[in-house]
């Protein structure tokens, strides 16, 4: 049993969580750095697609930092680490775009697209990464699109979360989420498939 243990990736995860936080609690030399090292990446995918300015993700991922380290004896293990400093950092830049008077998101509308057609567009744009030159028009056509949607769809698609954890991040309803997806999907179908077209 105890053999059992020691391989589950994810009870290694959440006992090395458990064991760093414990050791930035404690001032633990290094411990805060290895934390940074670890979520680094998400903060700045999160952080960069809401606000499409390299400086301003600088200055707010170190802003998002500053307030994990000043909080971090309030998180609870109620959900994974990098969930917790993912709605740290979504929280920031929300805010900042808020200062900014930059609009969140559009109107998401009910267009009656068929399930089905969801799932084939989810199906085609993680086939059309495999291209690199496909692979640079998407991320192109993602900077198009306003914060949420962008955030969303790197949460969704980059980072691999569920759901219901964006949902805990963002503080958005998973109906909504899937609106935003969905809508999101649409808009990308229809600025690639010239250029998809043109390629193929």
């Amino acid at each position: 049993m105890q053999a059992a243990q020691s391989i589950d990736p994810v009870a290694n995860a959440a006992a090395h969580e458990r064991a760093l936080v414990a050791a930035v609690l404690a001032g633990a030399p290094g411990a805060f750095e290895e934390l940074v090292r670890d979520h680094q990446g998400l903060c700045w995918h999160v952080i960069q697609r809401m606000v499409r300015h390299r400086e301003d993700t600088r200055e707010l991922c170190q802003e998002a930092f500053l307030r994990v380290h000043r909080h971090l004896h309030q998180y609870r293990f109620d959900a994974p680490l990098k969930s917790w400093i993912a709605q740290v950092a979504y929280s920031i830049a929300l805010r900042h775009l808020e200062r900014r008077r930059i609009p969140l998101a559009e109107a998401v509308d009910g267009d009656g697209m068929a399930l089905a057609e969801l799932v084939a567009d989810a199906h085609d744009a993680h086939a059309a990464v495999a291209d690199d030159q496909v692979n640079r028009y998407l991320h192109a056509a993602i900077e198009s699109l306003p914060p949420l949607q962008r955030t969303l769809l790197t949460l969704y698609h980059l980072e691999e979360l569920s759901i219901p954890e964006i949902s805990r991040i963002t503080g958005i309803a998973e109906g909504t989420i899937k609106s935003h997806l969905f809508r999101s999907r649409k808009q990308l179908r229809a600025l690639l498939e010239p250029r998809i077209g043109a390629i193929a």
